[in-house]
């Protein structure tokens, strides 16, 4: 499919690695402006900067705001008043007991995986209505339909994206905006590297581990591998084209088969 994005700008929230990095790749080699964010504005130049490197033609811009922050969201809308898609890819995440999780922690994982993306929809949204076209995604988690168990804190922040994505977009029916939320599965990052090591032990192979990794912990899988961040992408991209223009409040799965459902 021959997708051009070329005249749009996006954002996307949390992309200097991992799943946000091949995000934002993706949509500059589709010929989109892309906006890359990170806490730090030198991380976030650096990205910008590499990117650039990585995809002939491409146009990067690295902006340095903590999103989970009001007062991050304030520096972003400043330096980016407009954008065309807008990707909410943000968050963090790590495994702990539920009953270990304090008030504080909860607010934390809620501000930085739920709140910042609908700050920043609710800011960016109404420009692309008025203009009769935009796209909204919410990167959200195989763990909002199966819960898991070492990180419930984590996995009722990306159950909420589901509602927060549907609710905005029935706000915005009709009005050539489309909304929806992309539900990744188990993903090969760095940050999940870290998490495998935590949970099978640093002491072994990375083909090793990822095996026990998804035999242990991810056995739904259809994949039975980590999924690679381009691969997430590919969906991205694809949502934020014209092609997409009939899908809208739903969650799209590319998830490896890991959620054992024949629905979306």
């Amino acid at each position: 499919m021959d997708i051009d994005l070329s005249g749009r700008t996006a954002l996307v929230s949390g992309s200097t690695k991992g799943i946000g990095r091949a995000i934002a790749a993706g949509l500059g080699q589709a010929g989109a402006a892309v906006v890359v964010n990170g806490r730090e504005a030198a991380g976030a130049e650096t990205a910008a900067r590499e990117l650039s490197g990585e995809v002939s033609g491409g146009d990067f811009r690295g902006v340095g705001a903590d999103l989970g922050t009001a007062e991050g969201a304030d520096r972003m809308f400043a330096e980016v008043p407009e954008v065309d898609i807008l990707v909410n890819n943000l968050g963090i995440f790590g495994p702990q007991p539920v009953l270990e999780v304090d008030d504080d922690e909860w607010r934390r994982y809620f501000e930085v995986n739920v709140l910042s993306g609908i700050r920043l929809t609710r800011h960016y949204i109404t420009g692309m209505t008025d203009r009769g076209w935009g796209r909204v995604q919410f990167i959200a988690s195989d763990s909002a339909i199966v819960t898991p168990g070492e990180m419930v804190h984590y996995g009722m922040t990306k159950t909420a994206l589901l509602a927060v994505s549907r609710g905005h977009a029935k706000a915005v029916a009709g009005t050539g905006v489309t909304v929806n939320t992309v539900v990744a599965g188990p993903t090969h990052t760095g940050g999940v590297e870290e998490f495998v090591a935590e949970l099978v032990g640093d002491d072994l192979p990375w083909d090793e581990a990822q095996r026990r990794f998804m035999a242990e912990y991810r056995p739904n899988s259809l994949l039975q591998r980590l999924i690679e961040p381009e691969e997430i992408a590919n969906m991205v991209v694809y949502l934020s084209s014209a092609a997409a223009s009939a899908t809208t409040g739903g969650a799209l799965r590319v998830d490896g088969g890991y959620v054992d459902s024949i629905l979306p």
